[in-house]
């Protein structure tokens, strides 16, 4: 199961978020599961025609993110992703709910500012 990426560079993201966010899309879609061994940084990039600070960059937030995991010389593997994304969502929607709460906005209108920052982030 080869990785699949294709980097448009005509496109409005820059190329390191375009790798990430494809990359982080396959991993939540099944493609690439759990321990699947990445390409190294330079092994990629050449491929890519990319430099390599561009998918430096881009696994380095990937990581940040808790999509994969560095493991030394060993290489860079998919991580159970999962768990890592859905509580630091948890943790950032509470923080929200907080935030809110102590500026004063009601349920209502702190809703619809998640509702339009999800639309403003996923169109």
């Amino acid at each position: 199961m080869p990785l699949q990426i294709t980097i448009d560079p005509a496109g409005p993201d820059a190329p390191y978020e375009q790798l990430r966010a494809q990359i982080a899309g396959q991993v939540r879609g099944g493609d690439l599961p759990t321990g699947y061994k990445l390409p190294t940084v330079r092994g990629l990039a050449g491929e890519l025609g990319l430099a390599a600070n561009t998918v430096a960059k881009a696994y380095r937030a990937l990581e940040s993110d808790g999509v994969i995991e560095t493991r030394g010389r060993h290489g860079t593997f998919v991580a159970a992703a999962g768990d890592a994304a859905q509580r630091e969502a948890s943790e950032a929607a509470m923080s929200y709910a907080q935030r809110v709460n102590r500026l004063g906005l009601d349920r209502d209108a702190a809703r619809a500012a998640v509702e339009d920052a999800l639309r403003a982030v996923y169109g």
